[in-house]
C-alpha cells in the first residue's frame, strides 16, 4: 500500500467518523422530541479500504406505529362518546337531597326522581282531596317532572349541536391535515429517488398520520417509491397517487324535534350514515368509518343522544295520555289533555317526537295562572259548555272524592309501557323512568371505562414504539465512545503514515 492511498483511506475514516459524529449528536438532541425516530449512519467499505457513510436512515416499525394509531382512534371515538355522555348524564344526576314544596322528598333532578316527586304528592292528596294545600303541592311536582322532561330534550339538543360542530371542526382537521401530507410525502418520494436524507420527513409524515388518527381511523400502505396510501378503516381511499381526496360536510346549526344531521362524504362517498330516530339507515353509508373523533361525533350526534331524546319524549307521551281526561258521559267526546299539555297543540298528541321539549303543566288547574286546583280531584278541566261537563268524575261534588286522583296514580304505578327507544317494555311509567336513567348512566359508565382502556392501550403502544424506535442515550454514548476510539486510532495511523513521510523525504 503507498503512502497515498494510506493517507486517502485515513482522510475517509476522518470524514466517516464526523458523519457518524453529527448523526449521533442528533440522535441525542433529539432525544425527547416526540415522534422523532432515533437515525443510523450506514457506514461501507470503499473499493480504495476506506471507509463511507453512504446513507442515513431511521429506525421504524411500521406494525407497532399501525398500532399506536389504531388504538389513538378508538381513544378518541370514545372520548367524544364519552363527553357528550357526561353532558346528558348530568341532567339526571340523582346524588342530591331536598324538600320540595309539596313537602315530598327529592332524590335528585332526573325525570325519574321527579316523577317518584309527582307520585308521592298524589298520595298526599288522595289521603286529603280537601286540602288545596295538598293539590298545590301535586301542580308543583307536576310543573318540576315537566321542568326536568324541558332540561333533559334541551340538553340533547345541545349535545348534538356540540357534535355536529365538532364533526364540522374535524372534518377540516382532517382536509388540512391530508393537505400537509400530500407536501411531505412528495418530498419522501422526490428525496428516495435521489437519495437524499429524507429521514426528518419521514418522522413528520408519521407525525401527521398518528394526528390523523385522532380524527378518523385510519390504515396504511406502504408504496415503492417512497409514498404512503392512506384509507379510512371502512376502506375509503383518502390518500393515493400523490393526491388527496376532501371530506366534505355542511354542519347544521341548530337541533330540534325532528331535525337531523348531514352526512360526512369523501369524493361524494357517505362516511357517516344517515339515521331515522336513532338508527342508521341501511345502505345509507356502505362504508361507515368506525373509529376516530369523527365517528364518535357523529355516533353521539346521530344515535346516542337522539335515543335518550326519545325516552324523555316517551315519558312526556306517557304523562300526557296517562292524565288525560275522558267523556264520562258516553257522549262521544274525545280523550283530551288533563294535567299535562304539549305547548304546541290543544289535543293528545299523535306523535311523541318533541313531546319532551313542549311539555307542561295545563294552566286550568294552576292558581299562579288562575286555574282551579280542585279540578285535579273533580275532572272537568275541559268542561265547556258544549259539551255539558262531560269530563267531570266527581259528579257528586263531594269533598272525600279520590277517585280521579287514583286514576292518576295508577297512570304512573300500574300502567305498562311498551318496549320504546332502545329500552323494553316496562310494568309503568315509573319503571320506563328509571329504567331511561339507568340506560343512561350505564352508557356513561361504559363509555368512561371503555376510555380508560383505549388510553391504556395507546400508552403502552407508544411506550413500545418509542423503545423500538426512539433514543436510547446509553446507547448513543457507547457509539460515541466508539467512534472516539476510531478517532483516536486513525489519528495515531495519521502520525504513524506523517512520520513515516518526513523519514522518506528527508532520505531524499
Amino acid at each position: 500500500m503507498s503512502l497515498s492511498t494510506a493517507l486517502n483511506i485515513l482522510n475517509s475514516a476522518f470524514v466517516s467518523n464526523a458523519a457518524q459524529s453529527a448523526v449521533i449528536a442528533s440522535n441525542v438532541s433529539n432525544a425527547s422530541t416526540k415522534g422523532y425516530s432515533r437515525e443510523i449512519a450506514n457506514v461501507i467499505t470503499s473499493y480504495s479500504g476506506g471507509s463511507q457513510v453512504v446513507s442515513v436512515t431511521r429506525e421504524a416499525d411500521a406494525p407497532l406505529l399501525a398500532q399506536v394509531n389504531t388504538s389513538t382512534s378508538q381513544a378518541a371515538y370514545q372520548q367524544a362518546l364519552s363527553d357528550g355522555l357526561t353532558t346528558l348524564a348530568n341532567t339526571v344526576s340523582d346524588s342530591s337531597s331536598a324538600t320540595s314544596a309539596s313537602g315530598a322528598e327529592t332524590n335528585g333532578n332526573s325525570p325519574s326522581a321527579m316523577l317518584a316527586n309527582l307520585q308521592s304528592a298524589l298520595e298526599t292528596y288522595d289521603a286529603s282531596p280537601s286540602s288545596t294545600a295538598a293539590g298545590q303541592g301535586v301542580v308543583t311536582a307536576a310543573q318540576d317532572l315537566a321542568s326536568s322532561l324541558n332540561a333533559g330534550a334541551a340538553a340533547v339538543y345541545s349535545v348534538q349541536e356540540q357534535a355536529d360542530s365538532d364533526m364540522a371542526s374535524s372534518v377540516a382537521t382532517i382536509n388540512s391535515l391530508l393537505g400537509q401530507f400530500t407536501s411531505v410525502n412528495a418530498t419522501i418520494v422526490a428525496g428516495t429517488t435521489t437519495g437524499a436524507d429524507v429521514s426528518s420527513a419521514e418522522d413528520t409524515r408519521d407525525s401527521i398520520l398518528t394526528q390523523l388518527s385522532q380524527q378518523i381511523g385510519v390504515s396504511t400502505v406502504s408504496n415503492p417509491d417512497g409514498s404512503t396510501s392512506i384509507y379510512t378503516d371502512s376502506g375509503v381511499t383518502l390518500f393515493q397517487g400523490g393526491q388527496a381526496n376532501t371530506l366534505a360536510f355542511t354542519p347544521t346549526a341548530t337541533y330540534a324535534p325532528g331535525v337531523t344531521g348531514n352526512q360526512v362524504t369523501v369524493d361524494g362517498v357517505p362516511i357517516t350514515p344517515a339515521t331515522v330516530d336513532g338508527e342508521p339507515v341501511a345502505g345509507s353509508a356502505p362504508m361507515a368509518i368506525k373509529s376516530g373523533a369523527l365517528a364518535g361525533y357523529a355516533d353521539l350526534r346521530d344515535q346516542v343522544a337522539p335515543t335518550y331524546g326519545a325516552q324523555l319524549d316517551q315519558i312526556a307521551d306517557g304523562l300526557i295520555s296517562g292524565f288525560a281526561e275522558s267523556d264520562q258521559t258516553g257522549g262521544g267526546n274525545p280523550t283530551l289533555p288533563g294535567l299535562f299539555i304539549s305547548a304546541s297543540a290543544p289535543g293528545m298528541p299523535s306523535d311523541a317526537t318533541g313531546l319532551a321539549s313542549e311539555i307542561e303543566v295545563n294552566a286550568a288547574v294552576d292558581p299562579s295562572q288562575g286555574g282551579d286546583v280542585n279540578l285535579l280531584r273533580d275532572g272537568g278541566i275541559n268542561n265547556t259548555a258544549q259539551n255539558n261537563d262531560a269530563y267531570t268524575y266527581n259528579t257528586d261534588g263531594g269533598a272525600s272524592y279520590t277517585g280521579r286522583i287514583e286514576q292518576m296514580i295508577n297512570a304512573l304505578t300500574i300502567q305498562p309501557v311498551s318496549a320504546a327507544a332502545g329500552l323494553g317494555a316496562s310494568d309503568s311509567l315509573s319503571d320506563y323512568a328509571n329504567n331511561s336513567v339507568s340506560w343512561l348512566q350505564s352508557q356513561n359508565q361504559t363509555a368512561s371505562n371503555q376510555l380508560d382502556y383505549e388510553n391504556s392501550v395507546v400508552s403502552q403502544a407508544t411506550t413500545a414504539l418509542s423503545n423500538a424506535t426512539g433514543v436510547n442515550l446509553d446507547t448513543e454514548l457507547t457509539n460515541m465512545l466508539s467512534i472516539e476510539n476510531s478517532y483516536t486510532t486513525t489519528a495515531k495511523l495519521l502520525t504513524t503514515t506523517n512520520d513515516m513521510l518526513d523519514s522518506l523525504i528527508n532520505a531524499v
